[in-house]
């Protein structure tokens, strides 16, 4: 429990205090948001912004990760280790996304191929590397199978696994990009995530099968890293918001948003979560089916469902404020934790 404080604590300091610099940086450097010219009126004014925040919610996430470790003088674990590889590595793809909408002046980065490109390498990297190094109870970061709450069914050939890997991480990161549309939503959206694989990561600690052998134990390998991570990023993500409040002062651009989703993504996956995380990040999918039903609509009929798709941008255009519309959907996205939170604990109770 120390080490989450810990990490929480000092990724929440680093963000709060880098951030006022970063800002400086970016605007001297005039590396602000390109709005899109179909976009909201409302977003004009968001013009020039800067962005690509995202790079302080990782260094905070990495300096408290770490950090926590040196303080409590114990070693990072495997788990650990490779859920910092997708979380970083996605942010680099999404760095070189920002820099290209910036250097270029528009709101286009990385052609589609370039960036899947730079998804499936890292992603592909580590789906391989959850199925390799066993502990001495022979527990991997992650089980080729499918999991709810637990693993379930078959194991799946190292391929399928791989694909179903990079069909979450590439998914959930392009949903977590969709819904950073106004100031503070994916943000907010994304702490309430980590919290709940926070409490996850530390119940699924105190119930584990390596001390407490049990037909409802956890086989999750460092169950208490990944709530240590989760942990480092919740802090960088909470000294973020204080500045991407609405109005924002910087965006968290694909650098955070595409990291966010792949950290979230590589959590579920070494809970053994998988499809639990379609309820913990319930907010991510609604706002992700609304695009989607949004194209196919237009393309089956000519007709569009939603004024604007994704969703926040409907209801904007509808008259929504932008605060209101943020805070409502903070709401739908706390239920849909809690609802999550409640069935993973529910499941465990000895029936």
């Amino acid at each position: 429990m120390t080490g989450i404080l810990v990490a929480a604590g000092l990724s929440l300091i680093v963000s709060l205090l880098a951030m006022p610099l970063v800002i400086r940086i970016l605007f001297r450097f005039k590396f602000g948001q390109e709005v899109r010219d179909d976009g909201p009126e409302g977003h004009k004014t968001k013009q020039g912004t800067p962005t690509m925040g995202g790079i302080v919610i990782i260094l905070g996430a990495i300096i408290g990760y770490f950090g926590a470790h040196l303080v409590l003088m114990t070693r990072p674990t495997v788990s650990g280790l490779l859920v910092m590889f997708l979380f970083v590595g996605m942010g680099c793809v999404g760095f070189l996304d920002d820099f290209i909408k910036i250097y270029k002046r528009r709101s286009l980065g990385l052609r589609s191929g370039a960036k899947m490109l730079g998804q499936t390498i890292v992603g592909v990297g580590f789906a391989v590397g959850v199925t390799m190094f066993p502990n001495g109870y022979g527990y991997t970061p992650a089980s080729p199978q499918l999991s709810f709450l637990r693993d379930f069914g078959p194991p799946l050939m190292l391929g399928v696994f791989v694909i179903w890997a990079l069909f979450l991480i590439v998914g959930f990161s392009n949903a977590v990009n969709l819904t950073d549309g106004l100031d503070g939503l994916a943000t907010g959206a994304t702490i309430l995530s980590l919290v709940a694989y926070v409490l996850i990561g530390n119940w699924q600690l105190r119930q584990s099968c390596v001390a407490y052998l049990s037909p409802s134990c956890y086989p999750v390998r460092d169950p208490l890293d990944l709530a240590v991570v989760a942990a480092a990023a919740l802090g960088g993500c909470i000294g973020f918001l204080w500045y991407n409040a609405p109005p924002a002062k910087i965006f968290m651009g694909d650098t955070g948003s595409l990291a966010l989703g792949g950290l979230i993504v590589g959590l579920a996956i070494t809970t053994r979560t998988q499809l639990l995380l379609l309820v913990i990040g319930g907010l991510f999918v609604l706002i992700t089916m609304s695009v989607m039903v949004q194209i196919s609509s237009f393309r089956l009929t000519g007709r569009r469902i939603f004024r604007m798709a994704p969703l926040q941008h409907h209801f904007e255009l509808k008259g929504w404020a932008e605060t209101t519309i943020v805070i409502r959907f903070w709401i739908i996205q706390g239920l849909f934790v809690g609802v999550g939170v409640g069935l993973f604990y529910l499941e465990w109770m000895p029936r």
